[in-house]
């Protein structure tokens, strides 16, 4: 049987009712050149076991990703995740969790939330978490609407050029709808130009926003950053890769008022993209602010441990020009996975979790600098991930590599296009030293 939604008559009474005599009027906008008049020529149908069968034989016509090297990075980051990560998150009473609207019949799923937020406290040096957002570039983007409404009549927001490209389309789509200027400070050796912005911050911005590390790996001057835009009167707003706060110093320690991350990298796999999970942390003085939603403990009137969610901010409960956020839902299941992957590994796992990306980064690094052609783009520190001029183009590399079992980094030029020989290569605690000297070797042959 078909599946047709609507009868004849059906149609026939939605027309009337919105003028039109027959369907051919609501689409004779589309050129005939675009339309298929005779359908689409689809085979027969085959039985469950012959799709199988006919899938199997093209898939594996694929080159295995599972059987090549990766040294992506740029935001996505191809960490171990233990099994008992996916063993505990495939459980039904969480697999099936939505939005806990009613604490008295989801305190499981609202403990799981306090949790989580408990631990990307901890680990950013901030007051308050929400449950999450969507990723980590509407995460960034909620930063900067909630200082813009912190600021008030402020609306002018300071942007490293050293975030991400992805989270900058983001924050240029937000900002265009919302009459916000934004200004990108440039960089200067890989590293946001701590003299541009001072000479661009004053009073009428809301805040300035960064990334440590930054996109092409390199670590920022975070300190000199915040106290520049503090003492403008603006927010600082940071984006961070959450291993590395295995080591680096917390954006607490140094006084961000904001913290944002992609926390893919906390249990979650690469998963072609997504679902991904978006951490947002701030100050206290912002809780009010804060976009989403945020579980709080309490105790009921017996005096046992309860959960419930504190604060929920957006439009659905609130009247809608006073809503911070029109997101509905966090990510709860990724957010599981992260909360889930802390407590295996711990706080000293984390650390050395840290440590094993940063030396095995640097390793690499020097192996790769050391071969002909091949030079550091940009002289500063890094974590774990570090960009390379290549003695040909990057594609050329990208190509060749890739022939040999390897993905040996991301091309700049998809980003910036006059970085046509610039690789931005990623390390992480999954590629051993004999992957590491296997890569150089390749490339040394290219």
């Amino acid at each position: 049987m078909s599946y047709v939604p609507h009868t004849a008559t059906q149609i026939e009474e939605m027309l009337q009712e919105i003028g039109v005599k027959n369907y051919e009027d609501l689409i004779k906008a589309i050129p005939l050149e675009l339309r298929l008049e005779n359908g689409i020529d689809i085979p027969n149908g085959l039985s469950e076991l012959e799709v199988i069968n006919h899938l199997s034989k093209v898939g594996s016509e694929n080159r295995k990703a599972i059987d090549s090297v990766s040294f992506l990075g740029g935001g996505s980051y191809d960490h171990f995740i233990p099994s008992a990560v996916n063993a505990l998150l495939s459980r039904s009473e969480w697999y099936t969790a939505y939005t806990p609207y009613q604490p008295e019949v989801s305190q499981g799923t609202l403990q799981a939330i306090y949790e989580y937020q408990s631990v990307v406290c901890d680990i950013t040096g901030m007051d308050v978490a929400n449950a999450s957002v969507y990723d980590g570039a509407t995460a960034l983007t909620e930063a900067m609407l909630l200082a813009l409404r912190h600021g008030k009549r402020k609306t002018k927001i300071l942007v490293s050029a050293g975030i991400h490209p992805h989270y900058m389309q983001v924050i240029d789509t937000y900002a265009s709808t919302s009459g916000v200027d934004v200004k990108v400070i440039e960089s200067k050796n890989g590293i946001t130009d701590i003299h541009e912005l001072d000479a661009n911050i004053d009073d009428s911005v809301a805040a300035f926003i960064f990334s440590q590390p930054n996109f092409f790996g390199l670590l920022e001057d975070a300190d000199s950053l915040v106290k520049i835009s503090h003492g403008a009167g603006a927010l600082a707003a940071v984006s961070v890769y959450p291993v590395s706060l295995g080591m680096l110093s917390s954006p607490g320690e140094y006084m961000a008022d904001i913290v944002t991350a992609e926390g893919q990298c906390l249990g979650n796999p690469v998963g072609f993209g997504g679902p991904y999970l978006g951490i947002f942390a701030a100050k206290q003085k912002l809780i009010r602010q804060i976009p989403g939603r945020i579980s709080g403990e309490t105790v009921d009137r017996d005096g046992k441990r309860g959960y419930v969610l504190t604060l929920q901010t957006r439009e659905q409960h609130i009247r809608r020009g006073k809503a911070t956020s029109n997101i509905c839902t966090n990510e709860g299941l990724n957010a599981l996975a992260a909360v889930i992957y802390m407590a295996l590994i711990g706080k000293r796992g984390f650390q050395e979790l840290a440590e094993l990306c940063y030396h095995k980064a640097h390793y690499l690094y020097e192996q790769i600098c050391n071969l002909d052609g091949y030079s550091a783009e940009y002289p500063g520190e890094f974590f774990n991930e570090f960009t390379i001029h290549t003695p040909v183009p990057a594609k050329e590399v990208v190509d060749k590599a890739a022939e040999k079992g390897f993905f040996p980094g991301i091309r700049l030029d998809r980003f910036y296009p006059n970085m046509d020989h610039s690789l931005l290569i990623a390390v992480t605690e999954k590629r051993s030293r004999q992957e590491m000297d296997d890569l150089v070797e390749v490339l040394a042959q290219i």
